[in-house]
């Protein structure tokens, strides 16, 4: 399902990104950088695979952080293809909110050691999505914020930005610390303490994240 999932986001950014390069206005992209987003866009949509490729290819693949990384280049474009970000007020701060948390949820699923604490977790969400996020500000100034009408706001709209980009960062870490948590507890209490442990003689498994709260 993931996999389905991951490929068709692929597959419809790569169809949008060329009809919007083709014709700007059918993607709500008139002076909003088409040909930079055509160009950057499957860059970072394809950063997980070809990573996975050089480095892991020994491992299951991560479909679910690939998936999260695409849907944020997807989401973006589809949100301008329905003219999401004019109609919805909104819209632009919920992006920015939801896919610094789907970034960081990535580079903690993606970088974090099986064994960790809450801080150490939390450190990694947010120094990523911190990251990520002032990432994306740099080219929306670089590629066509300096020749667009809103110039004049654009320092409250970028401290807006960030401000919502580090609170959803905060959300991943915590979601992810809390699922972890869940997870070791669930494995304690059904092959630790349950009935078949001593019968089956299970060992312990690494493969469960472990959190430590300090």
């Amino acid at each position: 399902m993931l996999a389905a999932l991951d490929l068709a986001a692929k597959l419809l950014l790569v169809a949008f990104l060329l009809l919007s390069v083709a014709d700007p206005s059918w993607g709500h992209l008139d002076g909003k950088a088409p040909l930079a987003r055509a160009i950057t866009y499957p860059l970072f949509a394809f950063v997980v695979p070809i990573g996975w490729l050089l480095r892991r290819r020994h491992s299951t693949y991560p479909w679910l952080v690939d998936l999260m990384v695409t849907a944020t280049c997807f989401t973006d474009i589809l949100g301008n293809r329905l003219d999401l970000y004019d109609s919805i007020v909104w819209f632009d701060d919920w992006m920015h909110f939801m896919n610094t948390a789907l970034l960081s949820a990535a580079v903690v699923l993606t970088a974090s050691p099986r064994v960790t604490t809450v801080a150490a977790t939390m450190e990694r969400a947010v120094a990523s999505g911190m990251t990520l996020a002032l990432g994306w500000e740099v080219f929306e100034y670089v590629s066509f914020m300096t020749r667009s009408s809103d110039l004049p706001t654009a320092y409250a709209d970028t401290v807006v930005d960030l401000s919502l980009g580090w609170l959803g960062s905060v959300v991943a870490g915590l979601a992810i610390s809390v699922a972890w948590s869940r997870r070791r507890a669930d494995y304690d209490r059904i092959i630790r303490g349950g009935p078949c442990a001593e019968v089956c003689g299970v060992v312990e498994s690494t493969d469960v994240p472990k959190v430590v709260v300090e």
